[in-house]
């Protein structure tokens, strides 16, 4: 069958895109899921907990995607235990700041900002700038906290991630709890435990990328009292108190005397199919291992190889079992490379590449999102545009 706006994506896990495939068990996951009620409270319990194993977090919170996650981790930092707080947001009288290096902003510190937090930005990003080699260095996420400080946000990627327990350490000095934007930060699977391990209070990432789980879904880890908080922020509460009763290793309830009402995160809300499917999915990332998925993509890039000019095509990564496998083509210029993209997207099937904004001249082929059938489309379209 073919749906509206079928393509074929060699350009990675993109939203716009649909994101990656489901991982073989999720789709069973989810129609087992259907089969039975559940009290979600208690669900979602049980998912925190699968969570911070896999995390080595105290607790765990599944969301409906790393954007989601974040505007969860922003609400716990502002309101913590305080329910006058959880109330109030996005009003956050005076905890409302949260340090952010302007090398780390990005359109989806919005989900920070829509939780109430007002962001202070830190550090110049010189390199990018092309006018130094300085970024940001820890002592000036010290100089920016203050009493209105309610966390430090970090967006963790393979070039910044081993600053992370300076700047972490820095927070904690002061009492600021940090966030970590890891979303597109697998693999590795080492990665899951690396950002709670280096200092992160919480971290967020997606499920429907590499880990392929359903698109709509993520993963929140973190301390215990900052998870029950994000939590209380987005499960549904139209329930007597009395009633209510989570496990306590999710939500101690001994630390409070009543229920906020529903929170800001309430329209982040994750039903019980979608919970059922990203386990699944978090157990086979975790079954199948770096080294085979790697090979998996590694031998799709591989054989695109064999039927492509040599001198238009190069596997990068093919070694490094900590990154996915790319097929890199090479063009003459920049306006040929885009000219190439427009081509392959105005394709019957359109084909959608990858680019890298520091080579224009060249596109990516991406092996996560190719489904079966696609690979032999694909070297015949590249074929006809090289």
């Amino acid at each position: 069958m073919t749906l509206p706006g079928q393509i074929i994506n060699a350009a990675g896990t993109l939203t716009r895109l649909s994101a990656g495939p489901l991982a073989p068990g999720v789709l069973q996951a989810m129609e087992a899921a259907d089969a039975a009620s559940v009290d979600m409270v208690h669900y979602h319990a049980h998912a925190g907990a699968r969570i911070a194993a896999a995390t080595g977090a105290e607790s765990g919170l599944a969301t409906s995607g790393a954007s989601a996650g974040l505007l969860l981790a922003a609400a716990a930092c502002l309101a913590r235990d305080d329910f006058a707080r959880m109330n109030a947001l996005p009003r956050t009288g005076d905890l409302r700041e949260i340090v952010i290096a302007r090398s780390h902003r990005n359109g989806y510190d919005h989900a920070l900002r829509m939780a109430g937090a007002r962001l202070v930005e830190v550090g110049l990003p010189e390199p990018a700038a092309g006018a130094g080699v300085r970024d940001v260095e820890p002592w000036e996420y010290a100089a920016a906290i203050g009493p209105r400080s309610a966390a430090v946000a970090f967006t963790a990627t393979r070039a910044n991630a081993a600053q992370l327990p300076e700047i972490a350490a820095a927070a904690h000095a002061a009492g600021v709890p940090v966030i970590v934007d890891a979303a597109a930060e697998l693999p590795p699977a080492a990665n899951l435990r690396r950002f709670i391990a280096d200092g992160a209070d919480l971290v967020t990432f997606s499920g429907g990328k590499v880990l392929g789980g359903p698109a709509g879904t993520g993963l929140l880890a973190g301390r215990r009292d900052l998870i029950a908080s994000a939590a209380l922020q987005s499960l549904d509460l139209d329930v007597r108190l009395a009633d209510f009763a989570p496990v306590p290793d999710f939500i101690d309830m001994t630390r409070f005397a009543g229920l906020p009402r529903h929170g800001v995160g309430r329209a982040a809300k994750l039903g019980k199919h979608e919970i059922a499917g990203l386990l699944a999915a978090l157990d086979h990332f975790l079954a199948e291992g770096d080294a085979a998925r790697h090979a998996r993509w590694l031998g799709v890039v591989s054989d695109l190889a064999g039927t492509l000019p040599k001198a238009r095509a190069a596997i990068l990564h093919g070694s490094d079992t900590n990154r996915i496998p790319l097929l890199m083509l090479g063009f003459a210029d920049a306006d040929a490379a885009q000219a190439a993209d427009r081509q392959m997207r105005a394709r019957p099937v359109p084909v959608h590449l990858g680019t890298d904004p520091g080579d224009p001249a060249a596109l990516l082929v991406n092996p996560v999102c190719l489904r079966a059938g696609d690979q032999a489309a694909l070297a015949e379209a590249l074929n006809a545009v090289l």
